[in-house]
């Protein structure tokens, strides 16, 4: 089994930063993929960021390229997401993921963190 733990979020004013860290325990994440999703009241969780076990391949939104960057440290079984420019519409609940295989995928996560509300106002 995989726990993971995400911190880091807050209240931020349009235009700051904010750092998410995702802890994973129990088994290693290191030989996994894993994301960073996000979900508003009445909406599906979707996919913001995801990274390949060897951090060699990333994948951004098209709502966060440019803005956002995924890195991870699997010496410290740790995942990040660096948030700059953000916005309003950044605003939500922010999720870290994991799933078997290495490879990059949308979809198919097997474990899940609690989450971390992030709240942009402007």
């Amino acid at each position: 089994q995989v726990q993971l733990v995400e911190s880091g979020g807050g209240l931020v004013q349009a235009g700051g930063s904010l750092r998410l860290s995702c802890a994973a325990s129990g088994r290693t994440v290191s030989g996994r993929a894993m994301g960073w999703f996000r979900q508003v009241p009445g909406k599906e969780r979707s996919i913001v960021a995801a990274i390949s076990s060897s951090a060699g391949s990333t994948y951004y939104a098209d709502s966060v390229k440019g803005r956002f960057t995924i890195s991870r440290d699997n010496a410290k079984n740790t995942m990040y997401l660096q948030m700059n420019s953000l916005k309003p519409e950044d605003t939500a609940v922010y999720y870290c993921a994991a799933k078997s295989g290495g490879a990059i995928e949308l979809r198919g996560y097997d474990y899940w963190g609690q989450g971390t509300q992030v709240t942009v106002s402007s």
